[in-house]
Parts: structure tokens; C-alpha cells; sequence
């Protein structure tokens, strides 16, 4: 089984830190690692392990905010912080999440010294979750900002003008404002769209696939105004529009090339060469693609897995298999395996499940199977 996300913060990496540490303060290193590592420390989860460094850091620093953040901003000024090898450049990304959770807990009665820190911090790592209290208690001059960071010559500091306002943004504060009205979030987008870095249009596409979820229309607006524009703002757009796509919105299939499930392009031999599938073990299924067109079909091939829940109803996921051109007046064979290997982001619960095939955003045949323990 792989490691717990959370054991990255361990005795080895508190020891990294309380040598980087030791350049801008004087503190007893023993005491600082012993109430990090307390009683509740093996119960504490990845997100909670951040806070709690975060406390005990501050039971360290100077008792003024400015000056505790001063002192902070001074382990930017190295070119390379503790490590293994002692070669590594910038700060590695567990620092800086303790760093974002520093200004997130201690910094939101201080608008202007933590701005400053958020944009410094972020250049080595990235501090989207500390700037979403910011934009719930000052959004007005958070946007603002926001915008202004949208145009930063450092593209960490553009990454986080997008990623900080993702109204869904994973394991983070929610932004229930920009849910029901992204408006703010558009002119932040306009500039970042065809950004000559790939992680800050990654960030555009990911804050484009939040928006849909909640406001599709503006999404397609969006998507229609900038295709073709350049091969960036393409792919941003596609991977945008991803929930729109498995979703089968048809505007968003029109745009695309994919249009309604050709008349002529069926489904044959649906099987499922696994009716029952241990919990741990895959799902097997086969069908035939035909295309009686007399010319190539564009197709968008997915199938969607009805997943039984703990109520006793289905809830469908759909799952991507291709997207390419198939020959007029072919068969294609297609085999297709689903893992139920148990992992923490999802429960299987035994009983009914539901298979079905999905082509262009239309379903086609769906059929039963047994998961079992």
C-alpha cells in the first residue's frame, strides 16, 4: 500500500526544517520537534499536520505579526534550504504549505503584510488555500489584487491569481460568492488563457471546469469566444470543458466536433465478460463500434459506471476511452477493463452496479453486474 500523504511530514523533514530555521532564529530545536510531534500527532491528517506546525512555529517567532512574517520572508533569501544533498533550490513544497498555513491562521487582520508575504511566499511554492480568506473578508481589493497578480512577471505569482479563486478548488475553503457569480473571476482568465506557462494555463483550465459546474453557459461562452485563438487557448478550453464533455452538453459536443451520436454508428455484442466482480479485482467488458457511414466518424467513446451507494441508489460516473476518427463502414472491437481496486477517494459498496456505453454524450445499452466482497 502506498504512504500516507501525510507521513511526508515526518522526523526527517522536521529535522530539514529546524536547520533552515535555525538561519533566521534561535530557538531550542529538541522542543520544537517534541510539541510538533505530540500526543495527537499520528491522528492528525495532511491538511491538519500543516496547521499544527504552523502553531507551534508561531510559539517561536516574535509575538508581532510583521516581525514573525519578516522573520519568515528571510528564509526566501536563501538560494538553497536544508536538504538531503544540500543542493536544492527554492524552498521545497512542504515548506511552503506550512509557510501559506502561517499567513492563512495569523495574517488575515493584516491585509498589507500578508499580501506582500503571499507574494513572495508564492514564487517558491504556492499559497492558493491562504489567499481564499482573504477574498471572503476583502473581495473588492482581493480581486483587484488578484488582477494585478494576473499580469506578475513570475509565473507562480500568475498561477496563484487563477488557482486561488477556483470557486471549487480541492481540500480548500469555499468561495460561495464566486460559485453563484464568477464575474470577477473572467478578466483574470482573459490574461492568463494563452500564458506562456504550462502550469498557470493548467490553472485556467482547472478554474473553467469549477465555473461549469455551477454557471455552464458562461463556460461556453468563454469557450466560443476563444477557440482557435492559438493552440494554448484550444487546449485550455478542451480541458475546461471536461465535466461540460463527459456530461454531454451538446453545445459543448457541437463545438468540439462531435456533434449527436451519428444515425448510422451502433453498438453490437454489448457483454460483460465479468457479470461478478470482487471488490480488489476489474470489471471486463467487449463491444462492437460499427460505423455504416460512407466517411469517417468523429467519435468521443466513453462508458459510464453506475456505482452503488450506501442508500441503495446508483450513481453514474462516466469514464473516457477515446477520442478518434473511425473508418467509414468499419467494425471496430473494443475491450475495455474497470478497476475496483479500493482506494480512499472512493467506497465500493456490494450489490447492483450498472455498465453502459456512451457515444458522442449519448448512452447507449446499459447492463447489470454484481460487485461482491
Amino acid at each position: 500500500m502506498a504512504e500516507a500523504f501525510k507521513n511526508m511530514f515526518n522526523e526527517q523533514f522536521l529535522g530539514r526544517l529546524t536547520k533552515t530555521l535555525k538561519r533566521v532564529i534561535d530557538f531550542d530545536e529538541r522542543k520544537f520537534v517534541s510539541q510538533v510531534m505530540d500526543a495527537e500527532w499520528k491522528n492528525r491528517e495532511f491538511k491538519q499536520r500543516c496547521e499544527h506546525i504552523a502553531t507551534v512555529l508561531k510559539s517561536f517567532l516574535p509575538p508581532d505579526y510583521k516581525k514573525a512574517i519578516a522573520k519568515i520572508l528571510e528564509l526566501l533569501s536563501y538560494e538553497t534550504v536544508a536538504s538531503d544533498d544540500d543542493t536544492q533550490f527554492g524552498l521545497m513544497l512542504e515548506y511552503g504549505w506550512i509557510l501559506d498555513n502561517f499567513v492563512e491562521q495569523y495574517g488575515l487582520d493584516d491585509y498589507q503584510a500578508s499580501i506582500k508575504a503571499i507574494e513572495k511566499i508564492t514564487q517558491f511554492t504556492s499559497c492558493e488555500f491562504s489567499v481564499r480568506p482573504f477574498i471572503i473578508k476583502y473581495p473588492d481589493e482581493m480581486m483587484k489584487q488578484m488582477l494585478a497578480w494576473s499580469k506578475h512577471k513570475h509565473w507562480g505569482v500568475r498561477r496563484v491569481s487563477s488557482e486561488g479563486c477556483r470557486p471549487r478548488l480541492p481540500w480548500a475553503m469555499a468561495l460561495p460568492e464566486l460559485k453563484k457569480n464568477p464575474a470577477p473571476i473572467i478578466p483574470i482568465l482573459e490574461n492568463l488563457k494563452n500564458d506562456p506557462h504550462f502550469f498557470v494555463r493548467k490553472s485556467v483550465a482547472n478554474n473553467l471546469n469549477d465555473i461549469a459546474k455551477d454557471n455552464p453557459k458562461t463556460v461556453i461562452e468563454l469557450a466560443k469566444k476563444w477557440q482557435g485563438e492559438s493552440e494554448n487557448t484550444d487546449w485550455v478550453i478542451k480541458h475546461g470543458c471536461r465535466t461540460l464533455l463527459k456530461q454531454g452538453n451538446p453545445e459543448v459536443m457541437e463545438l468540439f466536433g462531435f456533434g449527436s451520436a451519428a444515425k448510422n454508428i451502433s453498438i453490437e455484442d454489448f457483454k460483460i465478460l465479468t457479470p461478478k466482480v470482487k471488490v480488489g479485482k476489474s470489471l471486463e467488458i467487449s463491444f462492437k463500434l460499427v460505423n455504416n457511414n460512407k466517411k469517417k466518424a468523429k467519435v468521443r467513446l466513453e462508458y459510464g459506471i453506475y456505482y452503488q451507494k450506501a442508500n441503495g441508489t446508483l450513481s453514474k460516473k462516466v469514464h473516457k476511452i477515446s477520442e478518434k476518427e473511425y473508418a467509414e463502414n468499419s467494425i471496430t472491437e473494443i475491450i475495455r477493463k474497470h478497476s475496483f481496486k479500493v482506494v480512499t477517494t472512493r467506497k465500493f459498496h456490494p450489490g447492483l452496479h450498472q455498465v453502459s456505453v456512451i457515444i458522442n454524450g449519448n448512452e447507449f445499452e446499459k447492463n447489470d453486474f454484481e460487485l461482491i466482497e
